[in-house]
Order: C-alpha cells, then structure tokens, then sequence
C-alpha cells in the first residue's frame, strides 16, 4: 500500500520534505480516485501527523483542508485547536466548524486565532455574542468590520461596554447608521470619560474637576443628541440612561431650559413608572401640588424644584415663543428667567442650583451670540474691496 510506503518514508525525512508529502498525501485524500482502504488508510495516517512536532507538517494539512468540505472532521478539528499558525487557516474558511466548535475554539483561543475566527465569510448571532463577550479588541473591531456578520444589538452594547475607550471601535459604531440613539450615547458617554481620563493623566486637570467638566459635556451632547432622536426611541434612551445612572436632575433641567418637553415628560414617566399620558397631565394642570407629587414621586432633589417649577411656568406662559434653534440647546430667556426667580428665593439649600443656573445662563448667553454672529457673517453682503494694481516706479 502507499500509505504504508509513505509511513515508512517519514521515518527519516525532514521536517521540510514531510511538510511536502503530508500536503501530497492531503491533496490525493481529497481529489484522487482512492479505494475505500487506501482512504481509511490515509485518514489513520493524517491523525497520525497531527502529532508531529514540526508546525510545518500541521500547518501543510491545515492549508489543504481548511476550505474543503470533505476533509477528515476529526483532523480538522484538531487543526483548529493547534497553535496559531497551524489553525488560522481552518478557524479562518473551514465549513466543518459548526456555531458551538467556534464558540468553544474561541474561549480559548489566542488573540491571532480569535481574530481568524471573527473575520469568517459568515458569522452567525450567537458566534458574535461570544466574540463580543470574551474577544480581545482586535477581535471586536474585526466583527464590527465584517460585512458577513449577524451582530445582535446587545453583542455591540457589549463591545461599547468593554472597548468603547478605544477610538477605533467608537469611529466604526459612529459610522454606522443604523444604531438606536441609546447606543450612540452609550457611546457619547464613553467618550466622555475617556477624556476625562486623558486630561487627568496628563495633570491638565484635576480628576473631580475633570470628571465633573466630562460629565456636564455628556449631558450637554446627551440633550442635543435627543433633539435628534425619533419619537418612538425615546423612551428607550430615557431607559438608557436610567439604568446607566446618567438619568440626573441636572440634564432633565438642561433639557427643560432647552424647551425639549417630550425629553422631560419622558423622564419622569422613567423615573415614576407612570404612562407619559398621565405625567402629561400632571405637568400641564394649571395647579401646582399634581406636578410636585410626581416631582417627588420621581425622586429628584427637593432643592432642584423651584427651577422646575419657574420653567414650566414659564413655558405655559410662552417664553419661548420666537425662539429659534430647535431644543438641541440653553435659551437663554428661559435660563436667566428662572435663575433670577429661584435667587429671589433666597433659601440656604439652594446655593447649588444657583450656581448650576449661572453655568447655564454662561453657556446660553456663549451660544446666542455665537449664533448671532454665524448669522451675522452668513446674510451680511462681503464689502467692496477695490483692485489695487501694483505700481512699478520708474528711476
């Protein structure tokens, strides 16, 4: 038999003339006409090899039979669980694998074969819920980078929780058009402490007062980004931010000042766990007491309610009628109207708030004339300039 000739051989080739053989023997497994004896032959002889010490011959089987369909199972499942530069090329094409072999491979592969693995022609649900769970980064950004992959939402909030710090996995997310804007401010949120992060290390900034500046940024991206966000996602990024800790009074107000009611209405049906249709209700009853019960159902600070009170009133009363800009922003009418309302007030507790108002008329009062000026420059016809031709004196 030649199998047997071929064992025989082995005995005293090198690792080079063996590599070229087992690749031989491989190719005639899979494409010649061999007899039912010669094939089982031939399959005893190929396990055989998974045991030779030279990565050579591992990885001149795994190059034959890592995209055939009718190679040995059991060889190509030895293959995929060798080291890396033998397996690559069986993680990476072979359609022996099944979802559970790849999920198992994967849980212990190195980073290389892990990355063969999540750059696969196709990958199913439950594969990329298994890289996104325990794949280094490098892996990640290749799942999000296949074209082929079934990647569950949960799988990219996954990876948003674990590498959103890292600018190549936020770039490719913010790319992508189709992710609801809870998971973009997920993104926004990590964004913001990576930079918190950034400008403490570098000592530019103290870590509170670093993490404080990020965290108004957040709230401040957070409410321009709701101004944005279709109706029927909202009360999922109300959820979001509930369950992130990002549901704060401090952005409810912002959003109130920026006349962005729905997000406000949103937020204490959130926070209450009452249909929007009742805190509607509440918000616009002409009494107080309705909106103070859900006010306090809702678990917000006690000195926070007077500028929640102030703004509504103010709404009701049209403040912000002729305001340009969309909710995206502060107006500035509005901020500096409750703030002269709740310093009249004069309570000890309050000295917070106070100081909150006055960052926000700030940043109002930037904005508008930031506004003012954009608009100034876009409508204002450029001035004549004569052509001034260049004058050669003549000694």
């Amino acid at each position: 038999m030649i199998v047997r000739q071929f064992l025989q051989w082995l005995r005293n080739a090198s690792p080079g003339e063996r590599a070229e053989a087992t690749s031989a023997l491989a190719r005639a497994y899979l494409h010649s006409d061999l007899s039912a004896d010669d094939l089982s032959a031939a399959e005893g002889a190929m396990i055989m090899l998974l045991d030779d010490p030279s990565p050579l011959v591992r990885g001149a089987l795994a190059q034959v039979f890592a995209s055939a369909q009718k190679a040995p199972p059991i060889v190509v499942h030895a293959l995929a669980a060798d080291q890396p530069e033998v397996a690559i090329p069986v993680l990476s094409r072979s359609p022996l694998l099944s979802d559970e072999d790849l999920v198992d491979l994967f849980a212990t592969a190195q980073p290389d074969s892990q990355l063969a693995i999540a750059s696969r022609a196709i990958l199913t649900t439950p594969v990329a819920a298994a890289i996104a769970e325990v794949g280094c980064a490098q892996a990640c950004l290749a799942l999000l980078e296949n074209p082929d992959a079934d990647i569950a939402l949960f799988s990219i909030d996954r990876i948003i929780e674990r590498f959103g710090h890292l600018a190549a996995i936020r770039e490719n997310l913010i790319a992508r058009s189709d992710l609801p804007m809870a998971t973009r401010q997920a993104l926004l949120a990590k964004l913001s402490q990576t930079l918190a992060g950034f400008v403490t290390a570098r000592h530019w900034l103290g870590s509170e007062h670093a993490e404080y500046a990020a965290r108004e940024a957040c709230e401040k991206a957070t409410v321009a980004l709701a101004a944005e966000t279709p109706y029927e996602e909202i009360a999922e990024l109300m959820r979001h931010l509930r369950q992130s800790g990002q549901l704060t009074a401090g952005m409810i107000l912002r959003a109130l000042l920026s006349g962005n009611v729905v997000l406000f209405e949103e937020a204490i049906a959130e926070l209450t766990g009452m249909s929007i249709d009742r805190v509607s209700a509440y918000i616009n009853d002409k009494h107080v007491s309705g909106f103070r019960a859900i006010y306090t159902k809702a678990g917000l600070p006690d000195a926070a309610y007077p500028a929640f009170r102030e703004a509504i009133a103010a709404l009701r009363d049209g403040i912000l009628v002729g305001e340009t800009g969309g909710v995206s922003r502060l107006k500035r009418r509005m901020v500096e109207h409750v703030l002269h309302a709740c310093a009249l007030e004069r309570r000890d507790d309050m000295a917070s708030l106070l100081a909150l108002l006055r960052r926000f008329a700030v940043e109002a009062a930037r904005e508008e004339a930031r506004m003012f000026c954009d608009d100034l420059v876009a409508y204002e016809p450029m001035p004549y300039m004569p052509q001034i031709h260049e004058t050669r004196l003549v000694a």
